[in-house]
């Protein structure tokens, strides 16, 4: 089965998820894209160009300097996926579309079905994230406060 080489939906979520179980443990100082790149398995750089639109967005603030990092500003439970989905994906195609040659019969007329197609794909998308919350995602992985702070604890990545 082909992969997606496009992570930053997946690396957002987790880092999203990781946030606001971190928010919800407590922890009260902002988490370096260091500390999130070692739970992603991502590089720090990657981490920042994902968070970037969220930040843009305002899912996410960052701090400045030595002790700076990431945060929540905002309720796990306002956040759908289908926001992170937007601001990640704007108006890109989700299905790779093809430059078809116009001189072929079907390369002439398939583009504009191949569009029509995509943008029926991401309605989809977004109406189906548009149900899942942040707050989901944090339940579904099955963290509470005490799960997490135990876990990061024995991870070193507190």
């Amino acid at each position: 089965m082909a992969r997606s080489t496009n992570t930053q939906f997946a690396v957002a979520v987790h880092v999203l998820t990781y946030l606001a179980a971190s928010a919800a443990a407590g922890r009260v100082a902002p988490v370096g894209s260091e500390e999130l790149a070692g739970s992603t398995a991502v590089n720090p750089v990657h981490v920042r160009k994902v968070l970037g639109p969220l930040r843009a967005g305002g899912l996410v603030r960052s701090r400045p300097g030595a002790r700076g990092g990431w945060e929540l500003p905002v309720d796990p439970a306002s956040v759908t996926l289908a926001q992170v989905w937007q601001l990640l994906q704007g108006d890109d195609p989700v299905l790779g579309i093809h430059g078809p040659n116009p001189a072929c019969a079907v390369g002439g007329s398939i583009q504009g079905v191949l569009t029509d197609l995509d943008r029926l794909v991401a309605e989809a998308i977004v109406a189906r994230l548009d149900a899942i919350s942040l707050k989901d995602v944090l339940t579904d992985a099955g963290f509470d406060a005490d799960d997490f702070a135990e876990l990061t604890a024995m991870a070193g990545m507190r």
